[in-house]
């Protein structure tokens, strides 16, 4: 077997925090993204709860947080920008619709590659840190195209690179999983569509928002919003509508647009704003909103990690927490020494599988209350924001919050928990063996 022990597909948030972890318990890892390099920029993610804690024991929160977005909160708004309802970021200790800490998923993603990437790496060691030789090994600009598994490993066919061996392989790679294709069948068994599209834009355009996520609501199912992103002059916005699945063509970018623009043609409000923008927009995003559902998380020696296995869908705002923890416990799991991939992969599934759980609960509402249909529901929904913060509501939501927190998360003594503000490498302590997973 090549000395490259995990090999992972997708370079977004679930693989880099994977690759973190592993390789900062010695083993050897390579990273495969499809895209040509990081994708740079896209919609602010949450970090929550346990997945907070996840980048606290990485000594990264210092940096998170100082490339968070600064967001007041969320206000819904009517046609007029009038504010119907509205939802601080201080509202249920940080935890509420705009988490205290949201960050561009390509900040966040750089964050973590930044911290496997280099060619040098400090590990800790009695006393402080020293250099290392380390780092994780990236292909970009490829993808596999098939996976053969034997009692001793995983032959991996590229698109572009050479043949190759692996212990382990872990898809990363999203809710259209690659790895989860090959290895587990068909996307329609395991993609639970909820009959909701989206689209995600950045706006170049000065536009004061006042510091506030807003959000509008118009009826047919539509919604419209905005919100700050992280450099002066720049919106992240997103268009979203009710329909049935349809077939479309996933790389045909004017043809999505198009669509959209039909959808909300007088939706009112600063839609046709929102629309130009979008024409001119240069990491526009357009999918259907569903959740991935399996049994197992595992086949063989490949396994699914974040949206590819636990796909929770943007509703719940769990899925960067998803990843986050499933990145630490998986490698954890992995990486314990004397753990076969087989025991692994069961103690991931038996810690992850209560988090999903309760993770890919929809909100009160669900679809129906994010993009309600008509306008006594529109009216009705931001009536009930109101009464957020109080009695009996208060406590539904409360427990709606408080999901991103419900997990025990392990200490594996095998990996380094660096504390708060600590500004670690990736590497394994000087002298530690690479580890194969057997």
């Amino acid at each position: 077997m090549r000395r490259n022990d995990v090999l992972i597909s997708g370079a977004g948030i679930a693989g880099p925090a994977l690759a973190y972890w592993l390789r900062s318990a010695g083993l050897d890892v390579t990273v495969v993204e499809r895209a040509p390099a990081l994708r740079p920029g896209g919609q602010t993610v949450d970090l929550r709860g346990a997945g907070r804690e996840v980048i606290s024991r990485m000594g990264l929160m210092d940096r998170a947080r100082a490339a968070a977005v600064d967001q007041r909160g969320l206000a819904m708004v009517d046609a007029r920008d009038r504010v119907t309802a509205e939802m601080p970021t201080g509202a249920f200790d940080g935890e509420g619709i705009v988490s205290e800490i949201e960050i561009l998923r390509g900040d966040l993603a750089r964050l973590l590659h930044d911290a496997t990437s280099p060619t040098t790496a400090t590990a800790p060691v009695p006393g402080g840190t020293e250099t290392v030789p380390g780092g994780t090994e990236y292909l970009f600009d490829d993808t596999i195209t098939a996976l053969a598994q034997d009692d001793e490993g995983v032959t991996v066919t590229f698109e572009k690179a050479g043949r190759r061996r692996f212990g382990v392989v872990v898809g990363a790679d999203g809710p259209h999983s690659t790895v989860r294709e090959l290895a587990f069948g068909p996307e329609a068994d395991f993609v639970r569509p909820l009959n909701c599209w989206t689209a995600w834009f950045t706006a170049r355009e000065e536009w004061d928002l006042g510091g506030w996520f807003r959000m509008y609501n118009a009826p047919g199912g539509l919604v419209a919003s905005a919100r700050p992103g992280r450099l002066p002059g720049e919106i992240k916005a997103g268009l979203s509508f009710r329909a049935q699945p349809f077939a479309y063509d996933r790389h045909d970018v004017r043809a999505q647009q198009e669509l959209i623009a039909r959808r909300f043609e007088g939706a009112g409000w600063e839609v046709p704003r929102l629309l130009a923008a979008m024409r001119t927009s240069e990491d526009f995003f357009f999918d259907s909103l569903a959740q991935v559902r399996l049994d197992s998380s595992s086949r063989g020696r490949t396994v699914l990690l974040g949206d590819a296995g636990h796909c929770p869908s943007p509703l719940t705002g769990m899925g960067t927490s998803l990843a986050l923890v499933g990145a630490y416990v998986l490698a954890g799991e992995i990486s314990t020494p004397g753990a076969g991939h087989l025991d692994a992969f069961r103690n991931y599934d038996r810690i992850m599988r209560p988090y999903v759980t309760r993770a890919q609960q929809l909100p009160p509402g669900g679809v129906s209350g994010y993009a309600p249909n008509g306008a006594l529901a529109i009216r009705m929904r931001a009536a009930s924001m109101r009464s957020m913060n109080r009695w009996p509501m208060r406590q539904v939501l409360a427990a709606q919050f408080a999901k991103a927190g419900d997990i025990d998360l392990p200490v594996y003594p095998h990996l380094p928990h660096f504390p708060d503000g600590a500004v670690p490498g990736l590497s394994s302590p000087a002298g530690t063996p690479s580890r194969t997973p057997r």
